[in-house]
């Protein structure tokens, strides 16, 4: 964004157009934000400067403007970071808790790239804290959002408020909102160092008057123990003498959260079991009744009366709600397998009353599961039940990192408020624009993904990242299933991807050695006489008369099309089934589906997403379901497919994972596509710049693969690849072998070339023997697989 023309003179403090800057900015922004893709707002350090200049001279609002376009600038490195910074800084004080906040969404944000080792890090988190804190001390409605930044600030630096317990203790006229929001922060900020008065506050808050607030303080002394290790004992002792006090809610709260210590940790405070025995009667609510439930099952060889205690909840078995009849049946057959003969009468009895008294499908399934486990093997049915089970997490309520990141920079902002992305609860969706915080720099201690790291860091020494087939937790959870953002045809893809390195490794030598990759317009050749005769065993005597062979040119008759597959059953998606294959025709990639509703109920709004992956295929399209999708029916969709998405090596390479949203749910699923769809139209080399690039790629990056039973003779061979876009540059024939010189190239650069042998056999198949070249050998594998694919189908 240009501020002004080139030779206007500079904003001076006091300018009038000072303000004029803002209300520009304002207008541009809103603009921007209805246009994602207009690029109105170019911003470069110049225009950055020339804001920063009129930030100290506008109103408080034209501050915020500005502030919130300084939070969509990305530093290009961690000294302009910290410059914007230092000039940004000393709106923390402003009286506006507004600018306030709008400073902080940008100092959070600059902060990614700054190195925790510099002085000013450490200086910048010291000034972030006091106004923080003061934004505490206006109203209740401003404190409840100024509660709901910092609850987030805390997730992601709790250094910046870990010394300011203090002003989070609650005050007895705080209204409701503001005192449960300040007992969560108080949990994320409890540490070794304060949790004793941590612990105190938390006690004085359970003898309160408001219910919920005394439940929700003695949920948090839960939360501590769990948190804090060191703390768990003192925690335990707590909520024991809050179990003295006979109050109900407080003895059935302090009931759930024990149990929740007890799976943290398993055998080490069983002690206080006879003090919960104790208050069995008490307890009327399901959550608290399910609690006593597993704790007796799950230590029924330590309670001597185990047997006559679970007995006395399956008297109103009927009465009782799901949740405890559920913990009622696994509770009696644990109870079971550790006392056997003592309670045989009784574990019939709960699974009649499960399976034959009950119309709770769940329970009715479990329990049938039970019994025939129990009747047809107890040993098994002992290391079901009887399993380890995993230890609870320590922040089981935290929000997901992504997510969270792109919610630090809303700061100021209702999302903030919400704890949701706009896209959340801004119907249709146009105008939101996903936020993510910068990359670190190359000073900074953080790990780069492949995507950020910083140039000169090879690729292949970051780590991995990459989920692998059948992992589906990567980027797939966060997507934004709306329809996508056709990117440029495929013709100039392939051109404007070949300079990237997108495989992780091979193609900066492939790029660094010819001024133009193999093929472009730059490229020289070495001369004829420069090239020797034989360019290795592999390639055999004689190669240099390919310049006297003519080449062989098959008949084009479609690429290759794998029948459809099954993707996702009806089963893992509530009845949708998804079948598909990949196909390439002219130049264009489209992913065929088949949609089949085997559910029960019409199925809308279908979208789809795919992760990042090896190739950056993509949907160009949004998926086209023109109807409601009605029970039994099936629809055929020719889905469009580009090459311009993001790029993230997977493995194995052809990895594809898939989200599909309709409104029923979000689904996800992996596949594998067949290489030869990404081999473009123009793979024919010139035939001595395939000579000169054979014998410039290393020998060890040559790879050997047998092809049995080939159906075909050497002239249907090349006919049939030519058609998948695998081009023979010659041919010869050598003591009665066929040899076939190929090349293709792949939609992001990298070429392949190769060498097939063919050897007769018997009158209706043929052996082949297939040698691969490559600068990126890791695609040499799956090309192979192509071969046979095509080759035999």
């Amino acid at each position: 964004m240009s501020l002004g023309p080139s030779n206007a003179p500079s904003l001076c403090p006091f300018h009038p157009l000072n303000q004029v800057v803002a209300n520009a900015v304002a207008a541009l922004s809103e603009i921007a934000e209805s246009h994602p893709s207009s690029n109105l707002l170019d911003l470069n350090p110049q225009s950055i400067n020339k804001l920063l200049t009129a930030l100290n001279e506008c109103t408080e609002w034209g501050q915020i403007f500005i502030l919130d376009c300084l939070a969509n600038y990305t530093p290009k490195d961690d000294r302009e970071a910290q410059s914007i910074c230092e000039r940004v800084t000393p709106r923390l004080s402003h009286a506006n808790s507004a600018v306030v906040l709008s400073a902080v969404k940008v100092l959070m944000k600059f902060m990614e790239m700054l190195s925790k080792d510099l002085d000013y890090y450490g200086t910048l988190l010291k000034k972030l804290a006091p106004p923080l804190v003061t934004l505490l001390s206006a109203e209740p409605e401003l404190q409840y959002v100024a509660l709901r930044n910092i609850n987030l600030i805390v997730q992601k630096r709790p250094e910046i408020l870990k010394h300011e317990m203090k002003v989070f203790f609650v005050k007895y006229n705080d209204p409701i909102y503001v005192k449960l929001e300040k007992l969560d922060i108080m949990i994320r900020l409890a540490s070794q160092a304060n949790i004793a008065q941590v612990l105190a506050e938390l006690k004085e808050y359970a003898t309160e008057v408001d219910v919920d607030f005394v439940r929700k303080a003695v949920r948090a002394i839960g939360r501590c123990a769990i948190k804090v290790e060191q703390s768990a004992e003192r925690c335990v002792s707590t909520l024991l003498d809050l179990i003295q006090t006979k109050v109900n809610y407080v003895v059935q709260e302090a009931i759930v959260v024990i149990k929740d210590i007890f799976r943290k940790y398993p055998n080490k405070y069983e002690s206080v079991i006879a003090t919960l025995c104790e208050n069995l009667d008490s307890l009327d609510e399901p959550e608290a009744r399910a609690a006593m439930i597993w704790i007796v099952g799950e230590y029924a060889e330590r309670i001597d009366n185990a047997d006559e205690l679970l007995e006395s909840f399956l008297e109103g078995f009927h009465d009782e709600s799901t949740q405890v009849q559920l913990q009622l049946l696994t509770a009696i057959v644990k109870l079971f397998l550790k006392k056997p003969t003592e309670t045989q009468e009784l574990v019939q009895q709960v699974l009649s009353l499960a399976t034959q008294d009950s119309d709770n499908p769940d329970l009715r399934d479990r329990g049938y599961i039970y019994w025939r486990l129990l009747s047809t093997d107890p040993v098994a049915a002992k290391e079901v039940v009887l399993a380890e089970k995993p230890l609870i997490s320590e922040e089981t309520d935290l929000i997901e990192p992504t997510l969270l990141d792109e919610l630090i920079c809303y700061i100021g902002t209702l999302a903030s408020v919400y704890h949701k992305p706009p896209s959340a609860f801004v119907e249709g969706g146009r105008g939101v624009v996903h936020k993510s915080l910068p990359p670190r720099t190359a000073s900074s201690e953080s790990t780069e993904s492949p995507e950020t790291a910083p140039a000169g860091v090879p690729s292949g020494e970051q780590p991995d990242v990459i989920p692998t087939q059948g992992d589906l937790l990567g980027d797939l959870l966060n997507l934004d299933l709306g329809p996508p953002v056709s990117g440029p045809p495929l013709a100039t893809s392939s051109v404007q991807m070949g300079t990237v390195d997108l495989l992780g490794g091979g193609l900066d030598s492939l790029m660094g050695d010819e001024p133009e990759g193999i093929g472009g317009p730059n490229f020289v050749a070495p001369p004829a006489a420069a090239v020797p005769a034989n360019l290795g065993a592999s390639m055999g005597s004689g190669l240099s008369d390919l310049f006297d062979l003519t080449s062989g040119v098959g008949t084009l008759s479609g690429s290759y099309v794998a029948p459809k597959a099954v993707w996702l059953p009806a089963m893992k998606a509530k009845g949708l089934e998804i079948s598909g294959t990949f196909t390439r025709q002219v130049g264009s990639i489209s992913m065929d589906l088949q949609l089949t509703n085997k559910a029960l109920q019409v199925m809308t709004d279908f979208a789809i997403q795919f992760n990042r992956n090896s190739f950056g295929l993509a949907p160009a399209a949004p998926l086209q379901v023109h109807a409601p999708l009605s029970p039994n029916q099936t629809v055929e969709i020719s889905l469009p497919l580009n090459t311009v998405g993001s790029v993230m090596k997977m493995e194995p390479l052809n990895n594809l994972q898939v989200a599909v949203k309709n409104n029923i749910d979000v689904f996800y699923f992996s596949t594998l596509y067949p290489l030869h769809i990404l081999f473009v139209e123009d793979g024919k080399m010139d035939r001595q710049m395939f000579l000169a690039t054979w014998k410039d790629i290393p020998n060890e990056n040559e790879a050997q693969f047998q092809i049995r039973d080939c159906p075909l003779n050497a002239e249907a061979v090349s006919s049939r690849l030519q058609s998948s876009n695998i081009f023979t540059v010659a041919k010869r024939n050598v003591e009665g072998q066929d040899m076939l010189y190929q090349s293709l190239k792949l939609t992001n650069g990298i070429w392949v070339l190769a060498e097939l042998r063919i050897q007769p056999g018997n009158p209706s198949f043929t052996d082949l023997e297939l040698s691969l070249k490559c600068r990126a050998p890791e695609v040499s594998q799956h090309v192979y697989q192509a071969y046979e694919t095509i080759l035999k189908n």
